[in-house]
């Protein structure tokens, strides 16, 4: 009997609910403007005008070996590139459009060159690509919701011509799952309104990409994300429902299960500053400590995060960016058994921060301090042991004189006496992990 559609999401998806952190990287002809990936929309620009900016690119600093390095460093354990983005620029060598990197100056397949230095490292990979494509000119452009010359009735377009432009975006998916070796990820940006679902032929590309590469976990935006018959929120998900969720900007606060209550599998993708491509007045960066506590929140309700960074014209990773990865990882390089293969403890949300889990060992993420011993509610009698987890040292269980008014509950203390108040170790997360007595 062949399996489910959710048993093979299942299967597929293993990996990337034990890796759970992840870099996105957003990067094209928009980082010369370096004013957000959306500038074609936002400012109205024609392909002509948006021209010179192919004309000028050449990334002389582009050297993924180091982005990789990076990233690795970071904790990070995948990573997705932009192959297209909605302005139809292409990062790789398709041989259906002349619009793409290997004919501009750097004259680079930097697809390739990504995927590479990614796989060297250990990583795996991903490509995103933009069902939307704002310069070929079959994609619908006046009327649309999103296309730059959506008011501009010059750019009325025979409703027919769009099945040239799947055909294209079919073509394009093909080539970069027959031509550039395994991949892990397939990302697909986005659908909306009636650009949803069979409008992209979506069963018909999700055959194409299972008997290609039937291991790739592809996300949940060929479907517009709502709710409907069909969805990865129901559980009678379609063939192209995708094997993760993927909310953006937000992490959503109870997690995300289908209609049933059932946990699936979901990755917030977040902005390092508040761009995706590269913004040169844009220094609104997140903290490190902003970074580990929402990868924590993500893992404790069964999520991944998949951290953007944008490099710049030159192909450098900000180095505000490189600065906040690389405390980031130092901490994981501590704490890093609270977050790989980690899952939502099923234990209410404690007071003083949040709990992940993995088998006996309930990891305690402490982000405020307390009064006294540290409690955990309704955890008597079940904890044999609690280490703090950064450097392995004894972590004492106690048990307060006024214990009577807390029968049900646990405590802990960083030193004796258990009694009095201590600072939290790192300020930023401190780990402690506790191992618990084995329930038959």
């Amino acid at each position: 009997m062949s399996q489910s559609i959710i048993e093979q999401r299942t299967e597929r998806t293993k990996w990337f609910l034990q890796d759970r952190f992840g870099m996105f990287i957003h990067w094209g002809l928009y980082a010369i403007p370096a004013r957000g990936e959306w500038i074609r929309n936002g400012e109205r620009i024609s392909v002509e005008d948006y021209q010179v900016y192919f004309d000028e690119f050449n990334p002389e600093r582009y050297d993924p070996k180091e982005w990789a390095k990076a990233a690795k460093a970071a904790g990070m354990k995948y990573a997705v590139l932009t192959a297209k983005h909605h302005d139809g620029f292409c990062l790789f060598d398709s041989q259906l459009t002349e619009y793409k990197s290997t004919n501009t100056a750097c004259g680079r397949d930097l697809v390739r060159e990504f995927l590479d230095a990614f796989r060297a490292e250990g990583l795996k990979v991903g490509l995103y690509y933009s069902l939307l494509d704002w310069h070929h000119p079959d994609y619908p452009a006046y009327g649309d919701r999103h296309h730059p010359m959506r008011d501009n009735e010059e750019y009325k377009r025979d409703p027919e011509r769009f099945a040239s432009y799947l055909d294209y975006m079919h073509g394009q998916v093909r080539e970069l799952l027959t031509g550039y070796g395994k991949l892990d990820i397939m990302w697909f940006d986005f659908s909306y309104d009636e650009m949803k679902g069979e409008a992209w032929r979506a069963t018909e590309l999700m055959e194409m990409i299972r008997s290609i590469q039937p291991h790739i976990i592809v996300d949940n935006r060929l479907d517009a994300g709502g709710e409907g018959g069909g969805s990865i929120y129901t559980n009678n998900p379609n063939l192209y429902a995708g094997d993760f969720a993927s909310p953006e900007q937000i992490i959503p606060p109870s997690g995300v299960t289908d209609n049933e209550g059932n946990s699936i599998p979901w990755e917030a993708c977040i902005t390092l500053n508040n761009n995706w491509g590269y913004s040169a007045a844009d220094h609104t960066y997140k903290s490190a400590k902003t970074v580990i506590r929402k990868l924590v929140e993500c893992v404790s309700k069964n999520g991944n995060l998949l951290l953007n960074v944008g490099p710049n014209a030159k192909g450098e990773i900000p180095r505000e960016s490189l600065d906040i990865l690389e405390e980031v990882g130092e901490w994981l390089g501590k704490n890093g058994d609270s977050i790989y293969g980690c899952v939502e403890a099923a234990l209410p949300k404690p007071e003083w921060g949040r709990y992940t889990r993995k088998g006996n060992k309930l990891y305690a993420h402490l982000l405020e301090e307390s009064i006294g011993p540290i409690g955990l509610v309704g955890l008597a009698g079940r904890v044999k042991q609690a280490r703090l987890l950064s450097d392995g040292s004894e972590v004492f269980v106690t048990r307060p004189w006024n214990v009577h008014l807390f029968e049900k509950d646990a405590f802990f203390n960083f030193a004796r006496p258990e009694t009095a108040t201590y600072p939290l170790p790192d300020e930023r997360n401190t780990v402690v992990e506790l191992t618990l007595i084995d329930e038959e």
